[in-house]
């Protein structure tokens, strides 16, 4: 097995000072008096070289020796507990989920780190991670005295955190959950009973104690997901005063054995075997009417934890770019076309071999660009000073939620196929990396809400916000953008490619609708090729605006030639060759052809 973690930094420090105005968001009260845009360099520097020197080592171990389960215990690696505890202790981990943390990072800053993380080792990230978000739901939504009890060991990385949802008869459909929560003499605490399945990080052996957030009915409250309530749930009780106290009734039945990312323990947790499982009530218990607060609570945590998926994909997805770009660079095969009497050159002398080369690059920089605008939406919601821009951040990033966490699932395992071309055979070899990396980014498709269902959150919700008056306002956003810029001395052609993509995507907005009223299983069965074409309309608006920044850069003589002359080239090969895809999708759409309907079931 060979992994080869080959990542830069230099497009997260453009995103960050050049295009996204991220002085905004360190200039915020909340950073000013600790961070500054001078500091980005530095932080991303020294974060880029952590993960080199100390997460990625660990990568080879989580794919061979992976999380073992034995006697109802999981071990992790053992290479993965110095890692974890060295990013933890050095404020690379979750203390950056603390919005209070002394120190801690913006999200735009964050969340560059984390890229290297999950780039550097994809099965431990999620640990590094995951007591962070737990830790911030309960800081959202628990008592100052649950908060004081379960929140500083979270954020320091003592204490793990999982979210417990599906079920092994429920999967994506919440609503049909069985796991039940049983009331006490104390009004707080509940006996827990149920099991839960595919829980990440469910159990290891990385930390003293796991805190799950059970999700479960309080018995007797209402059916589906409005009597749902959230339970601090933790492996081992903890005391009063904060000591660990006996077993929590919490087993592990077992783990999975998945595809990729196998350092990452998926665990199947029994809640209450033995009728001694506890669990802690977040916030209040079911109204008169049975409606409990879980569902609420938890999507705090999976509306970040979208954005983050989306963001994993990347993060694999561009270390088998960078391996493909470095194995092109360096094979020699085959004589030029235009010269097939010259010498054997390097593959990346041939057309083919640029093309998936570019169609990677353009791609995996649109994936970047719409996920850290979606953190700058985070900071703007979570510190902002101007009422106005809040505001706008609120209503945007619904919009994009599902666009980051779909689009860049998906594309993350089509680029990683591209990777695997570029190498030919050796790229289905498992003596380089680019197998690994499309075993372990496929989960992301899956992660947080399949595909599909964030394709129906796009369609079915997102464009009915505030009666349309979100939607149409993220649309005018790019419309005015491409009105203004339309004859644009560089990239009038571009412009002009983007604008025939915004008019079809608008002449679609009608047909859908009407579909919903004259035939709706229409909807679905077009929903994740609408939710792509969105994606790509926006990711065209985004990179234009990049190559428009990149070329002024060139045009003042900038010395950084061969990147800022990559952004344009990017944005032309996206806009060019990819976004007229929401063209010809438009007018599949309006076809309106039934066919995978109208089939018998019998002739699959």
């Amino acid at each position: 097995m060979a992994s080869n973690f080959l990542f830069s930094n230099r497009d997260h420090k453009f995103i960050i000072k050049e295009w996204l105005n991220g002085g905004k968001i360190l200039g915020l009260k909340r950073f000013q008096d600790y961070l500054s845009i001078e500091d980005v360099d530095g932080i991303l520097d020294q974060s880029l070289k952590v993960c080199k020197e100390v997460v990625a080592p660990t990568n080879d171990d989580g794919d061979t020796i992976g999380a073992i389960f034995k006697d109802g215990k999981v071990t992790v690696p053992p290479s993965f507990h110095k890692a974890y505890k060295y990013i933890q202790e050095n404020g690379w981990g979750a203390s950056n989920s603390d919005v209070e943390g002394e120190g801690a990072l913006p999200e735009i800053l964050n969340q560059a780190v984390r890229e290297f993380i999950i780039g550097a080792n994809p099965s431990m990230s999620p640990y590094i991670g995951l007591s962070g978000g737990i830790g911030s739901v309960i800081k959202a939504f628990g008592s100052p005295e649950q908060i004081a009890l379960y929140t500083p060991k979270m954020f320091q990385g003592i204490w793990e955190g999982t979210m417990c949802l599906t079920e092994p008869g429920g999967g994506s459909d919440v609503g049909d959950m069985t796991s039940k929560a049983y009331a006490t003499e104390n009004p707080l605490i509940y006996k827990m009973k149920g099991t839960k399945c595919f829980i990440t990080g469910g159990d290891h052996d990385l930390t003293e104690n796991i805190i799950h957030l059970v999700l479960a009915r309080v018995d007797g409250a209402a059916p589906g997901t409005k009597g749902l309530s959230l339970f601090i749930v933790p492996k081992i009780w903890v005391n009063e005063d904060g000591s660990l106290g006996e077993s929590n009734d919490v087993s592990t039945v077992g783990i999975e054995h998945k595809m990729g990312l196998k350092g990452s323990s998926t665990a199947v947790l029994s809640f209450g075997e033995e009728g001694q499982c506890r669990g802690v009530l977040l916030g209040s218990a079911p109204d008169e009417r049975g409606f409990g607060q879980g569902m609420a609570q938890m999507f705090k945590m999976i509306n970040g934890s979208r954005l983050d998926t989306g963001h994993s994909a990347l993060a694999v997805a561009t270390v088998a770019y960078n391996n493909s770009v470095h194995y092109a660079k360096e094979r020699v095969q085959g004589r030029p076309i235009h010269n097939p009497k010259g010498d054997r050159v390097p593959i990346i002398q041939h057309e083919d071999i640029r093309r998936m080369l570019l169609t990677q690059k353009a791609t995996l920089e649109a994936m970047r660009a719409m996920i850290f605008q979606g953190y700058f939406f985070q900071d703007l919601i979570e510190f902002g000073d101007d009422p106005a821009d809040v505001a706008k951040a609120k209503r945007f990033i619904e919009v994009i939620t599902p666009l980051v966490k779909a689009y860049c699932s998906d594309q993350g395992w089509l680029m990683i196929t591209e990777a695997i071309q570029v190498l030919g055979g050796y790229g289905f070899t498992e003596e380089y990396p680019v197998a690994r990396q499309a075993r372990d980014v496929k989960i992301y498709s899956i992660w947080e809400g399949t595909n599909f269902i964030q394709s129906m959150d796009l369609v079915g919700r997102k464009w009915n916000l505030d009666k349309g008056t979100i939607f149409k306002e993220w649309i005018m956003e790019i419309a005015e953008f491409v009105q203004v810029n339309q004859n644009h001395e560089t990239f009038a052609r571009e412009f002009q490619v983007l604008g025939k993509a915004l008019l079809a995507y608008q002449d679609l907005l009608g047909t859908v609708l009407g579909y919903f009223k004259e035939n709706i299983r229409l909807v679905p069965l077009y929903s994740t090729r609408i939710l792509r074409i969105t994606a790509e309309l926006y990711s065209g608006y985004l990179l234009i605006q990049q190559a428009i920044v990149a070329q002024t850069k060139l045009n003042q003589g900038n010395e950084d030639k061969d990147f800022y002359q990559g952004k344009v080239q990017s944005a032309r090969f996206y806009i060019l060759n990819i976004l007229p895809d929401v063209m010809a999708t438009v007018k599949i759409i309006k076809e309106a052809d039934t066919s995978a309907i109208d089939i018998p079931e019998g002739a699959f």
